[in-house]
């Protein structure tokens, strides 16, 4: 509505302003505002209404014949010409974004997958949670691969952003993919990703080479067994939310330094067993999770956050919590978020479960999905006892 608003107010000023003032800066806007944000059509029109609303003025106050009529028109029609002009540039300026955005989407997908929503046996929920809109390139990463050995994970955070970070991505996967099939352990999956890393780093200049790196953990569910066993380079600590609301932090046994780093210190990987029963859920995520603040700079929390909270699947977990976050950020993210749930279904539970509320401890309901139980929040299992 604004360049109409512009014309009228044009006319206003010259009907309540002597001869010798100009309203002209009215419509010379009026086209140049409809240039950026309407269609060619709707400039063209725009213009023609501002040129014949000079004309109209001029033939109302019998200056029509005066030079200053003529250079007024003459301007207004230059102005109308060069916001076509600028309308055509901005229309295939954004036609570039697009099909630039189109195929960073489609290169995110094609490294990056989703996951189908069951794999043997466990029902699979990923998500991807670009810290800016319309961005789809980032080094946030997961896989779920069905082996011979259980279902195996990894979930990474590659050092750098666009490109070239997810260059790395495909390494990592990609390696990740081959490994998980030929590997009896999760020490040797991780050993043989380390050895994809570094044999990337030769390719690449010096700089990158010395600071390229890739926090990932491992996660490995063996079919029928109700356990879960991981190995962390680097990584935030995976979550598991079990049946009663309890939250678990499955710390490893000893820090490790991230994938890409083994030069600078040599010790052999071990993984640790914790306990998968049925009805629980693994949560995997990345440092954009963890790191995400509100206004005060209060990290967020998810092991506080979840604790008595009950979800009917992975999905409605992943959607809970990424709302959560949004809530806590003011939508004000600042780094990207990858994020993997993987449940055990509890015997007789259909594949797909209506979402009921979630219920927090106290009674308090929540409309995220879920719901009631005891009330167990902020308590955690201690890894070791469990």
């Amino acid at each position: 509505m604004l360049p109409t608003l512009m014309i009228i107010g044009g006319l206003v000023f010259d009907y309540f302003t002597p001869p010798q003032f100009t309203a002209v800066p009215f419509f010379a806007a009026a086209p140049l505002i409809a240039a950026p944000f309407s269609s060619w059509i709707a400039t063209l029109l725009t213009g023609i209404a501002a040129t014949l609303s000079v004309l109209a003025l001029r033939y109302y106050n019998a200056t029509v014949s005066e030079v200053t009529s003529f250079t007024e028109l003459f301007t207004v029609l230059t102005v109308s010409g060069l916001a076509l002009l600028i309308n055509r540039l901005v229309r295939l300026s954004r036609e570039r974004l697009a099909s630039a955005r189109v195929i960073a989407e489609t290169a995110q997908r094609a490294v990056l997958p989703a996951p189908p929503a069951r794999i043997g046996g466990l029902q699979i929920a990923a998500r991807y949670e670009a810290a800016q809109a319309d961005a789809f390139i980032g080094g946030d990463l997961f896989a779920v691969q069905d082996t011979p050995f259980g279902v195996r994970l990894v979930v990474g955070d590659v050092r750098g952003k666009g490109l070239g970070a997810v260059e790395e991505v495909a390494v990592v996967i990609g390696a990740f993919r081959e490994a998980a099939e030929q590997e009896r352990s999760l020490e040797g999956v991780a050993a043989r990703l380390e050895r994809a890393l570094a044999r990337e780093d030769t390719r690449r200049d010096e700089l990158d080479a010395v600071e390229g790196f890739t926090t990932a953990v491992l996660a490995e569910i063996p079919h029928g067994e109700g356990v879960v066993r991981v190995v962390n380079r680097g990584h935030p600590e995976p979550l598991v939310l079990y049946a009663d609301g309890v939250v678990d932090i499955l710390e490893p046994p000893q820090a490790a330094l991230p994938l890409g780093m083994g030069d600078l210190a040599a010790w052999p990987d071990r993984s640790r067993a914790h306990p998968l029963p049925a009805g629980a859920t693994l949560l995997l995520y990345t440092d954009g999770l963890t790191e995400a603040r509100d206004a005060d700079g209060v990290f967020y929390d998810p092991g506080e956050r979840l604790a008595g909270r009950l979800f009917p699947g992975p999905e409605e977990l992943l959607d809970a919590l990424v709302d959560d976050v949004r809530r806590h950020t003011g939508g004000a993210a600042t780094d990207d978020m990858a994020l993997l749930a993987v449940s055990r279904p509890a015997e007789g539970q259909p594949d797909r479960r209506r979402t009921v509320r979630v219920v927090r401890a106290g009674g308090d309901s929540d409309p995220e999905g879920g719901e009631g139980h005891r009330p167990v929040a902020g308590r955690t299992r201690d890894r070791h006892r469990a």
